[in-house]
């Protein structure tokens, strides 16, 4: 009976769409960070100079706000794959479950 459920489920359109929506949208994420994370480490190897640059009459140097970015985007980022994960993908789901329970 479970692997019945299983073959229906993975076999339903609006599973497949689903599947590919979510893969999609995570590597599109993924890709993101991985260029702002590996941005700002590209900086600090190879361009010291411009991220030491103090900002104002202080201590602040230009690295320090980009790096609070860094931590920014990150948390951002993870708020928009849960709002699309909360509306899109959990609909789809919930299609899912109601066609293949009946």
């Amino acid at each position: 009976m479970e692997m019945d459920l299983a073959h229906r489920i993975a076999a339903h359109p609006k599973y497949q769409e689903l599947k590919r929506k979510r893969t999609s949208f995570g590597w599109l994420l993924t890709a993101l960070m991985m260029i702002v994370y590996y941005g700002f480490i590209l900086l600090v190897a190879f361009n010291k100079e411009f991220l030491t640059q103090k900002i104002g009459p202080g201590v602040m140097t230009l690295g320090m706000p980009i790096g609070l970015g860094v931590i920014v985007f990150t948390v951002v980022i993870t708020g928009i794959y849960v709002r699309r994960a909360n509306s899109e993908f959990d609909d789809l789901t919930e299609d899912i479950k109601k066609a293949v329970t009946k």
